[in-house]
């Protein structure tokens, strides 16, 4: 049963058709009660160029609605489209958005973006339709609208509101609770057939227009591994801000496919020269330390190495790429101290990794990060004895990645370190921060 049909075009109309709904189609589809976007109405009704109101949709949930499109086929998260857009509505402050590029291409739309992605314009069979991200207005075929509500970028993804969709092409957007979707009708207009003039004998081919091509959107990345050189300065119970000469950070991350959940490794290794306290008469450079068990000590000055090593399992609560998570941590040395474990939580932003430059940055915490030791210095009278060394460890990092087009390499750089408060049999608290640059792959 065909219930929907075009309003005869007018001088006003011809570039820009509008449909309108019969109110019987809503009544078989959906039952009493549920209202439509227009009522039908004759040519003679009709006036000749008719402004469409943006109709009352009452008060939708806020959240992601599933779209019915053209009757047939129902679009929600996490239901993906190609090049990763989602088709799925929008309810926010009382506002219906749809997602412009995938709504505008199901109805045969070509959509282009500008350079910097903000301005996204839908030309289709003479009509021109164009929005600005964070603009009040819409641009059809050259005339500017207002919107009461501005396009938003939602998961990435351009949201307009549905009053768009009506105004640009005559599509018919309703609301309807009962079946908590949004339904969307869009039957393209056909024009009356008209008889071909007879060409002239010497009338040259006419040049064909040329259309505007989409600009494709880069697909988001799925995981990345970075590696990066680092000169951070050193403070614990054998260096006094010495300066690791050969310190470097190694990252991975992978987000899982349609999953809001992620894994990220990081890997930190600092090397120092510990401080030169002292020189006996021959010459020899010693450090002198404060103890577990709470002396002092001296050891000839070495080449200290302290590592961790930790990784996280995160689940993102807000867009872009912002998560919290878990993590387990471990640190080891070179200088017999004893391992570390302990687990923390924390929040952290995974860069977005597309074209031009991108913030990221983590906090973790770690409330108690502890390990065995047992004294090994038989002149001490503490001689195998066994302690407990605990720390309350906090790890942070923030940086920007800059990202070249059509290439997954990068570049990277930040300031990173970590914070050791001693707790429990440690001698002094620790520090390790610094600056650090590097070079990225994504996939």
């Amino acid at each position: 049963m065909q219930a929907w049909r075009s309003v005869p075009k007018t001088a006003s109309t011809a570039s820009s058709p509008r449909l309108v709904a019969a109110p019987l189609l809503a009544l078989l589809l959906f039952g009493p009660g549920v209202g439509v976007a227009a009522a039908a109405s004759t040519p003679a009704q009709a006036p000749a160029a008719v402004a469409v109101a943006s109709p009352d949709f009452g008060n939708p949930p806020s959240g992601e609605i599933p779209i019915l499109y053209n009757d047939h086929t129902v679009y929600a998260k996490p239901d993906v489209l190609k090049q990763a857009r989602v088709l799925a509505a929008l309810v926010k402050d009382g506002h219906i958005y749809v997602p412009l590029r995938s709504m505008f291409e199901q109805m045969g739309a070509t959509v282009s973006a500008s350079a910097d992605g903000n301005t996204v314009t839908a030309v289709k069979s003479g009509v021109s339709v164009s929005v600005t991200l964070g603009q009040h207005e819409v641009v059809i075929n050259g005339e500017t609208r207002p919107l009461d509500v501005p396009p938003i970028l939602y998961k990435g993804i351009l949201l307009v509101p549905v009053r768009v969709l009506s105004e640009a092409l005559g599509a018919y957007v309703q609301w309807v609770p009962s079946q908590r979707v949004v339904v969307v009708r869009y039957i393209p207009a056909t024009p009356p057939p008209v008889a071909p003039p007879t060409p002239a004998p010497t009338a040259a081919p006419p040049i064909p227009t040329p259309m505007p091509t989409a600009v494709p959107t880069p697909p988001p990345y799925q995981g990345f591994v970075e590696a990066a050189i680092s000169a951070p300065k050193n403070y614990n119970e054998f260096s006094a801000g010495q300066y690791c000469r050969s310190s470097y950070l190694v990252s991975a991350a992978y987000a899982f496919k349609n999953s809001p959940f992620a894994v990220k490794v990081d890997y930190r290794e600092d090397a120092y020269v510990t401080s030169d306290n002292l020189t006996d008469a021959y010459g020899n450079h010693y450090t002198r330390f404060a103890t577990i068990d709470g002396g002092y000590a001296l050891t000839p000055v070495f080449l200290a190495r302290q590592s961790s090593l930790d990784g996280r399992l995160e689940y993102q609560v807000a867009a872009p790429r912002i998560y919290v998570g878990v993590s387990y941590l471990q640190t080891s040395t070179n200088y017999g101290y004893p391992h570390l474990d302990g687990v923390g939580v924390g929040i952290e932003k995974l860069p977005d990794l597309r074209r031009g430059i991108n913030f990221y940055g983590s906090a973790f915490y770690y409330p108690t990060a502890s390990g065995n030791y047992t004294v090994a210095d038989a002149a001490s009278p503490n001689f195998g004895k066994t302690y407990r060394q605990q720390y309350q460890i906090t790890k942070y990092d923030v940086g920007l990645s800059l990202i070249f087009a059509h290439s997954p390499v990068y570049l990277y750089g930040g300031f990173s370190g970590d914070q050791y408060t001693a707790k429990q049999n440690a001698p002094i608290g620790q520090t390790h921060n610094g600056p650090y640059v590097g070079l990225g792959v994504r996939f």
